[in-house]
Parts: C-alpha cells; structure tokens; sequence
C-alpha cells in the first residue's frame, strides 16, 4: 500500500496503486511449499484427486495437514488451485443432461438470465442451479454432491456447517469474455460503497466465501476457461482497484488461463482477479458448474429454500443410504442442501438440549435418515423445526 493510503479520508482509507499491487503479484508460486500438490502450473498448485484421496484415507492427521496445506494456498499462495479428477464422468454427464434440460425449460418460459460481468447473449445461466438440480432431479443431486472433493475444499476454507450455492454457467460459442473483477461480498459492490467499509471488512470478505468451479466439458484454452491473476488476493485494496484501467491493463497482460479437463474442479479466493474467457470455437459450450459456498457465518448469494431441498433430496438420499453409500457421502449431501447452523432462532421456543445450541436442519436429517423416518415423518419434524425458530 502507498504511504499516502494513510491521508485518505474514508472509513477503508486504502489507496490503490499500481506498482503496490505488480510488487504484489509478480512472484512465483513455491510448490515446494505444498507437498501434498501435484505440482505448479501457471502459478497454480494442481493436485490429483486420486492421490488426495490416497493421503487422507483413514488418516486424520493427514486430512488435517491437507485442509491447511489448501487454506495456505488460498490464502497466502497463490489463492487458487485445481483438483484434477475430483468428479466421475458419468456423473458429470448425469448433472450436464440435467442442467441442459433445466435450460431449455427456462428458454422455453422466456426467462433471461443475466451475468453479473458478461455482455448479455454471450451465455446462458441458471441461477440457484442447486435447488433447481435438487427439486428436479433428486438422484443426481444426491450422487452429484456427496463428491468428497467438494467436502474437503469447503471444508478446508471454510470449516463445518458451510451453504452451497451453485450457478450454471455456458459460454456459448463466440461468447465473449467477462471483464476483471473480484467476487461476492464486497466484489458486488459499487467502489463507493465499498469504500464506506473499513479495511478489516476488506480483509474479512474473502474468508467468507469460497468460489469453485466444476467442468462440465473439456475445456482446451481456446473455449475460454476462466483468466487468473494469481497472487492477487493478497493485494487489500483490491475491492476498490478492479474496475481502473490500469489494473485492467495489467491483469490483460499477466493473467494466466489453465485449461482443464471434464471432471476437474478449481477453487479460488473471491478476492482474486479473475474473468471468463473468451469461447473462440464454432460448436462448444462451454459448461461449469460455479460453487459459491459461503461460511455459516456469512450470508449466501443467493435464497436457497432448505426445506424444499431437503424433502425432495430425501427419498433419494435413503435408497443411496440402502444401497450401501458411506456415511461420508451421506453426510457431504446433507451439508449440501440442509441448513447446519442453529441460528437465528427462537430460544423460548427452540432451546439448546445436552449442548450450546439447539439442534440444526441437519441434525434433524441426519437423525431422521439413521432412524429410517418416512418422508412424511420428516417434513413433521423439519416443519416442526421451522416452527421453533420463529420469532412468535
């Protein structure tokens, strides 16, 4: 930051310059920092899924020293990583038919969904694509989200009872790429208002959320897979340095676009400079599913009805749970579309029994799933729950 950052008269009272923000970035990502990668491509750590899974297995020491490893990339590396092979194809293509079919729909019902930095036309996109996947196609869901490498990502960043959202993203041919920014919660702001925070809410915003993406095709750089400036979440200005042009300039002149394959997922810091690529092929569309998961403490991007989720997810999840699914599994969907924190609520009504807090949607699916409850039984006791939680 520049000395003069101290005599600017707002409550952030950050001055962004550019030579702060190259002195920043322009360094290279040290991969033996992170032994359990891969390697550094581009300056970004890539693991294996296959040799994550290897490291952890049955070792909670090692799921531990993994969690860290990945928080020490996001947050003090290069703020993003790959995990190559995170996803089964057949699953992929399960959620891609599905995701297809939700598109269709809403073209067919004239619904326009917009982009927050594309030009409209250059792709479709499905918001609240996770309770949509959820209510439509409750199978999928269920085999979709209990990935283990969603788990451990969310896990690492953001620690338990995380919320998922997701938005499906195509970039259709010729689509052009989306300009430089930062991301939710205070990337969605106009710089003035961003300003009005103080910098330790400019330091706290990126902790809140973790983005990813999860391929849904092959993805060679000439379909447009997303530009990164790593590093640059470490610049705490940021919030309010994306939309200069010098820094435009500067991100177009040093991003790096990695390409990936179907199945891989990318989690970043929200505070990296990141943009859509331009698609330059004739007949790809370009597929990602984006996660936006957000830390109990936080706020979501988007209203995700849980219960509606949860009830339609249900009877899935227990003929997954007959099949023999591994609790783990059953467990990572859980998280995925029931609410985990106890709060708000009502505590004449919904006191804390044997703990701290009263108990969460999850625990209540949780429990109704290990007891066998019939689907009607269940919607009792969430709505029972939902009940408890009001303010009157």
């Amino acid at each position: 930051m520049s000395p003069s950052a101290a005599t600017v008269h707002t409550p952030a009272g950050l001055a962004p310059a550019i030579d702060d923000f190259v002195a920043v970035v322009a360094v290279a990502t040290d991969g033996d920092s992170y032994p359990y990668a891969d390697g550094v491509e581009q300056n970004v750590v890539v693991y294996r899924a296959d040799g994550l899974r290897a490291a952890i297995a049955g070792d909670p020491a090692a799921t531990v020293a993994v969690r860290r490893e990945m928080v020490d990339v996001l947050d003090q590396g290069p703020g993003i990583m790959v995990i190559k092979g995170a996803f089964g194809l057949e699953i992929i293509d399960r959620a891609t038919e599905a995701f297809e079919r939700i598109i269709a729909a809403e073209r067919q019902a004239g619904l326009g969904s917009g982009d927050h930095y594309a030009k409209p036309g250059a792709n479709d996109r499905v918001w609240n694509a996770l309770e949509k996947l959820a209510v439509e196609e409750p199978e999928v869901f269920v085999d979709y989200y209990a990935n283990d490498m969603v788990a451990l990502g969310s896990l690492a960043w953001l620690g338990p009872n995380y919320q998922v959202t997701s938005q499906v993203n195509v970039v259709n041919p010729g689509g052009e790429a989306q300009q430089p920014h930062r991301d939710y919660h205070l990337g969605f702001m106009t710089d003035a208002m961003a300003d009005q925070y103080p910098a330790h809410c400019h330091r706290l915003s990126p902790v809140l959320t973790l983005q990813g993406a999860v391929a849904h095709c092959e993805m060679p750089v000439e379909t447009g897979p997303t530009m990164y400036l790593p590093h640059s979440q470490k610049y705490l200005p940021g919030f309010l340095a994306w939309r200069r042009p010098e820094f435009k300039e500067y991100f177009a002149a040093s991003r790096i676009q990695l390409p990936l394959a179907k199945g891989d997922v990318v989690y970043f810091n929200p505070a990296l400079f990141h943009a859509a690529g331009s698609n330059h092929t004739a007949d790809v569309r370009r597929m990602a599913n984006l996660l936006q998961i957000s830390s109990a403490f936080g706020r979501t991007m988007e209203t995700v009805d849980t219960l509606r989720m949860t009830t339609a997810v249900y009877p899935a999840l227990a003929k997954a749970k007959a099949a023999g699914m591994p609790a783990e599994g059953l467990d990572n969907v859980i998280a995925t579309c029931a609410d985990g924190y106890a709060f708000p609520t009502n505590l004449d009504k919904d006191p804390p029994i044997g703990g701290l807090t009263p108990a969460s949607q999850q625990d209540i699916v949780r429990g109704a799933l290990a007891e066998g409850c019939s689907l009607d039984e269940l919607i009792g006791r969430l709505e029972a729950h939902r009940g408890r939680q009001q303010s009157v």
